[in-house]
């Protein structure tokens, strides 16, 4: 997630959705006083040798913290976030105010739920035995897709971001961003979290009729709003 003051953008962040590359290249325009959250470490390994921003200003302050916060940065080292990575539309508005919320070009990058799937499947489940996709479904995973895809970016459930790109149409997406936020160079995306998925089948081919079914009623209104089909 970022807050760039710098270019007046608020960057809501999806999951399985090219997220993680598409902030390593925003973090390139940002400057002393923006919002960057952390991402994994291997992936702030690309951002530090491409030179880009790092996480800061996304920590809490000493006197925000509790017993169970101070006891993980000791024992684990891990700062407690004021803004975190996968944080929601309606938190972020909370944190920056109104007048920051209204007055920045909000947006986020969207997949369309088949495919969100498999790639989260084969992300957790890197190598073989894996369960079923059909077992994958039966554990609960649709609510969490549906927890860090649409739901981020609505709030009382419509939506509150000034635009949805779609990732199937990234390439374009990203000319469109650059010019309407004024960046000074294009948009050059890292591949980041892309390798883990090596199949290039359509999600048609791996998901049976009612897996995609199931599928299509969880995330109807995504569905419907950016015309996904099957």
């Amino acid at each position: 997630m970022i807050v760039c003051h710098r270019y007046k953008f608020i960057f809501i962040k999806t999951s399985k959705s090219a997220g993680t590359s598409l902030e390593i290249a925003l973090s390139r325009y940002c400057g002393q006083g923006d919002i960057v959250t952390p991402i994994s470490a291997k992936d702030e390994k690309i951002r530090t040798r491409l030179g880009y921003c790092r996480p800061q200003n996304c920590y809490a302050g000493v006197g925000d913290y509790g017993m169970a916060d101070a006891a993980r940065l000791l024992l684990k080292g891990k700062r407690k976030l004021n803004y975190y990575n996968h944080m929601s539309a309606a938190e972020v508005k909370d944190k920056v105010g109104v007048d920051i919320w209204n007055g920045y070009y909000k947006f986020c990058v969207v997949r369309n739920p088949w495919d969100r799937l498999l790639s989260l499947y084969f992300h957790r489940y890197k190598a073989e035995p894996r369960p079923s996709i059909s077992q994958y479904i039966k554990s609960g995973v649709l609510a969490d897709l549906r927890r860090l895809g649409p739901d981020l970016y609505r709030i009382d459930g419509q939506v509150a971001v000034d635009n949805v790109y779609r990732y199937e149409d990234l390439a374009e997406e990203l000319v469109s961003l650059q010019e309407l936020l004024g960046l000074p160079e294009p948009l050059q995306l890292p591949n980041a979290k892309g390798s883990f998925r090596k199949s290039k089948q359509h999600f048609s081919e791996m998901l049976s009729d009612a897996e995609i079914s199931q599928i299509r009623e969880v995330f109807a209104d995504e569905v419907a709003s950016l015309g996904y089909g099957s």
